[in-house]
């Protein structure tokens, strides 16, 4: 380290010391970030720089730099789950309730409309903070931004006919998804599916982070999950019935939609993801549903899935990352299009 970098350390250290993380603290920290690009403290010092200052997107950015170069770095994971809070929108103040006296004529007065959240976008915070905090960490961290989003899908009309085709088929559920329904079994991975959908064609949406799984990415369609855990209840039946849905999937896949949906998958960015495997993008659509149709252990397989992805390294689907009401846009249209597959493959198994 050179005499200006060991003293720069030293002024960082020092304001440091004293809790003084404003300007001038981030200017010398960024300096030494610049001179000793390997430094993890010069970088979580910067990073809690911007973050007092407000600076949240460079603090994200801070933050990425200090945990590539050490994953375990403790402050840095607790400074990124505080960034990650202070990215979620204020709750609007409830209405305030006003008291008649009681000498007065009891009047109703009128209902107020709950205000939803708004549907915020998937930046590279959110990727970040996925990446790098362990999964229960990550889960509570992003469930404020992720849970809007669901709670916005459940007003759109392919949610509402999901619901009424599980009611037909006795099965409970008012809507789509619930504030519960976000799960981080793995690190760098959040999914999502619907109310009691666990053994069933999931309505599934994931998030991924590169550091575990190769590219920040959302994916979005139908899935099939075999693997049995302990919080499962039954998992024998459970796998039993999720493979008979899958089987009925394999029939149609494998005939009357086998070019319907390779067309789809072709003009949509539509990728099959299976296991604990990255997405099949170096397989084209049409062997894609070969292999879907052909699958032999898909129990052992553990997890399938067919749908459409965006990757942040793309410019166009960073675009639509970035707008949270593109991405809910986004979100609509592909469940929107995969509605009728998977109805189909519902009814057909209920009526068994």
């Amino acid at each position: 380290m050179s005499s200006n970098a060991q003293a720069l350390e030293v002024q960082a250290i020092e304001y440091a010391r004293r809790g003084d993380f404003g300007v001038a603290a981030r200017d010398v920290n960024e300096e030494l970030t610049r001179l000793v690009p390997g430094n993890a403290g010069a970088w979580t010092r910067l990073a809690r720089c911007c973050l007092e200052l407000g600076q949240l997107e460079q603090a994200t950015a801070a933050l990425d730099a200090a945990l590539q170069l050490n994953p375990q770095n403790t402050i840095a994971r607790n400074l990124l789950a505080e960034v990650e809070r202070r990215r979620q929108p204020v709750p609007a103040p409830k209405p305030r309730t006003v008291r008649r006296p009681a000498a007065q004529p009891a009047t109703r007065a009128p209902r107020a409309r709950a205000t939803s959240s708004p549907v915020l976008p998937f930046d590279r915070g959110v990727f970040t903070t996925l990446g790098h905090l362990p999964p229960a960490a990550a889960l509570d961290a992003l469930a404020p931004r992720l849970e809007p989003l669901l709670m916005e899908l459940n007003d759109r009309p392919f949610a509402q006919k999901v619901v009424e085709a599980r009611n037909r088929a006795a099965q409970p559920g008012g809507a789509l998804y619930r504030r519960n329904n976000l799960y981080a079994a793995s690190p760098g991975h959040i999914d999502a599916f619907h109310y009691g959908g666990r053994w069933e064609p999931q309505i599934n949406i994931g998030l991924f982070a590169a550091p575990h799984w190769g590219r920040d990415g959302v994916r979005a369609g139908i899935g099939f999950d075999f693997a049995s855990s302990e919080t499962d209840p039954d998992p024998e039946a459970g796998q039993l019935r999720a493979l008979a849905y899958y089987e009925d999937f394999q029939r149609l896949v494998g005939t009357s939609w086998r070019q319907l949906l390779a067309t789809w998958m072709s003009a949509n960015g539509g990728f099959i993801q299976h296991g604990a495997n990255p997405p099949s993008t170096d397989i084209l659509p049409s062997d894609a549903i070969s292999w879907l149709a052909n699958v032999q252990n898909p129990i052992e397989t553990g997890w399938i899935f067919c749908g459409r992805w965006l990757f942040a390294d793309r410019a166009d689907h960073a675009a639509i990352l970035s707008d949270g009401r593109q991405l809910l846009t986004w979100l609509d249209r592909t469940f929107t299009d995969l509605l009728p597959l998977w109805t189909s493959v519902y009814r057909k198994d209920a009526k068994n």
